[in-house]
């Protein structure tokens, strides 16, 4: 590895699934603005994700029912005129 390159400032952080609710703790050196008490009584920075390992359908094995009739929708109704013309 080249030297200089990476931070130093690792610290412990809870990373929590916004999809299921689950939560785990590793190291990192991203910024947080919020905290939370972890499993183990301690209180520390808190990330949000989207996914993670415990929601993602290749780490689960089940596919995930994603709303997209709205975006549908939406996407007909924007273009709708120009459809019509051909």
């Amino acid at each position: 590895m080249k030297k200089g390159i990476h931070p130093e400032n690792y610290r412990l952080v809870v990373f929590k699934d916004m999809s299921n609710g689950e939560m785990f703790l590793t190291k990192s050196t991203a910024p947080s603005q919020e905290t939370v008490k972890y499993t183990d009584g301690n209180e520390y920075p808190l990330l949000k994700v989207e996914i993670s390992n415990t929601s993602h359908p290749f780490y689960t094995g089940k596919m995930k029912l994603v709303d997209t009739a709205g975006r549908v929708d939406k996407y007909m109704s924007k273009y709708k005129k120009h459809m019509e013309k051909k």
